[in-house]
């Protein structure tokens, strides 16, 4: 009995007619568990863009951070912050790794001075634009890890920067010490590269470095001290270039420079000016209030004349005095829409000083390059007249 029902199991249509059942009951199954299991996920609020209902559906859902079940990964700063370990992510943000805009401001200025120190009709030197941004990458670091160990008391009463990693007991005390020391003697390393008068510039500016937090206790203008301290690069650019400044170029390039920060930090200093004032650290945005934008037009103006000077004695050429009429319109419509009551703006006309940064870097690398034109001109001329 036994032995003919399993013959009549093993017939091939009896093959062909149970598989194909069994499969469709497999499945159905898997499928009834993934659509439960989605539910479940998607809910209140559907996982896909109505854009996307045409496309299959992805299995498993997409979470924070990961995608397909592989972590995600971006090349802009705050991915690669994300992208980094869980223990090193609090000393990368500690250096503002994921905010990269104070690297640019305190770079910029070396382009300026590299590029006014470049040879005519040459580019800037390749190598010292490179090792200035090494050197302004881990300096900015330094000036923030120093910052937030002075003000650690402060930042935990202040929204915006109480997750700040010291403030917020992610990184101790002594292990921001730590971290400091690496950076410093990194930034050594970098410094060490360059001639001598330049390592004793860049030496000096060490002092800046470290008093400027405690400056905001002191003082209304903290960000006269920040300008002086994050345009040393007008003058150690040149000097490195060089061997030594040319004081009738490097001066008049430092003082605009030092304008510049006041005109941005002062936007940028608006965005605390209610949390300032429980705390009681002060601030240019303090200091000015109401006539913060008179005070901005001052500034620009300054920093535009100094530019001019810097240029002329520099024997910059037509394109460089184009980018300062750029720069000139940028600041007047920065300054002229501003909003200082909304924190939003004020951030976003801040950030906005990067692109001012380039412009001018880019008017003074083709004002450069001009030069080698307007000389080939002048021999040409000579040449004719003898001849």
């Amino acid at each position: 009995m036994m032995s003919t029902r399993l013959l009549a199991l093993l017939q091939p249509h009896a093959v062909r007619r149970s598989l194909p059942q069994i499969c469709s009951a497999r499945l159905s199954c898997l499928r009834r568990q993934h659509e439960n299991i989605t539910t479940s996920f998607c809910q209140p609020r559907s996982c896909f863009n109505k854009s996307d209902d045409h496309k299959q559906r992805t299995w498993p859902p997409s979470l924070p951070g990961h995608s397909c079940g592989r972590r995600y990964f971006s090349l802009t700063p705050a991915g690669i912050v994300n992208a980094a370990p869980a223990s090193v992510q609090p000393y990368l943000r500690l250096m503002r790794l994921d905010k990269p805009i104070g690297t640019w401001l305190l770079y910029l200025p070396c382009t300026w001075s590299i590029g006014l120190a470049a040879d005519p009709g040459c580019l800037p030197d390749l190598g010292m634009l490179v090792l200035f941004g090494v050197g302004a990458l881990l300096m900015r670091g330094a000036g923030c890890t120093i910052n937030d160990m002075w003000d650690k008391d402060f930042d935990k009463k202040v929204s915006r920067t109480a997750t700040r990693p010291i403030a917020s007991g992610e990184i101790t005390s002594f292990k921001a010490l730590v971290f400091l020391g690496g950076q410093l003697s990194l930034a050594l390393g970098v410094l060490f590269c360059l001639n001598y008068y330049s390592i004793a510039l860049g030496a000096a500016s060490l002092s800046l470095v470290v008093t400027y937090p405690l400056m905001k206790r002191i003082t209304y203008w903290p960000q006269f001290v920040l300008g002086l301290t994050f345009n040393w690069g007008a003058l150690l650019g040149w000097s490195a270039v060089k061997g030594s400044c040319d004081w009738s170029v490097c001066l008049p390039l430092y003082v605009s420079g030092v304008m510049w920060t006041l005109i941005y930090d002062t936007i940028y200093a608006h965005q605390d000016r209610d949390d300032d004032l429980k705390v009681g650290v002060k601030s240019t945005a303090l200091r000015f209030q109401e006539n913060t934008k008179l005070w901005l037009g001052g500034f620009t103006g300054a920093m535009l004349s100094g530019l001019v000077l810097a240029g002329a004695n520099a024997d910059q050429t037509l394109p460089y005095y184009c980018a300062v009429c750029a720069v000139a319109i940028h600041l007047a419509h920065q300054i002229y829409t501003v909003d200082i009551n909304r924190p939003e703006d004020c951030w976003k006309k801040f950030a906005s000083n990067r692109n001012l940064g380039l412009l001018l870097f880019l008017g003074i690398v083709t004002g450069n390059l001009w030069k080698k034109r307007s000389d080939h001109q002048y021999e040409t001329q000579l040449n004719s007249i003898s001849n």
